[in-house]
Parts: structure tokens; sequence; C-alpha cells
């Protein structure tokens, strides 16, 4: 995932870089790094993306869960 497409993922489920932070389970400066290009995004995170994507939230959590 580049830089780009991880700013296309955040902006297209309408999250803040802090929403997206919590959702991710990172810090704001992460999400951040990750948008500049400055830290690459790791194969993790960029399956979490998928999975916040996808509707898929962690147990317990109304993060991504359909309303």
């Amino acid at each position: 995932m580049t830089a780009d497409e991880f700013k296309t993922w955040r902006k297209g489920l309408d999250l803040t870089q802090q929403e997206a932070a919590d959702a991710i389970g990172i810090t704001k400066r992460s999400v951040q790094l990750y948008e500049a290009g400055t830290q690459p995004v790791s194969r993790t995170i960029a399956l979490a993306c998928a999975a916040i994507a996808a509707g898929l939230s962690p147990v317990g959590s109304s993060i991504g869960a359909p309303e």
C-alpha cells in the first residue's frame, strides 16, 4: 500500500487522521507519516485497512460495523 493509497483509503471512509488511527490502533503521528510517505505502510497495516474497508471490526468495537 502506497502513501497515496493509504490516504485515499482514509478519505474514502470519511475518517479524520485521528479516527483512522483509532480504527487501526496506531497513533495519529503514524497516520501522518504513512500519508507523507516518510514511513512505509506495513503489510499488517494494509490488511487492517482492507478489513475496515470491508466492514470488519475488532470484537466489541463499533468502528466499521454496519448501522
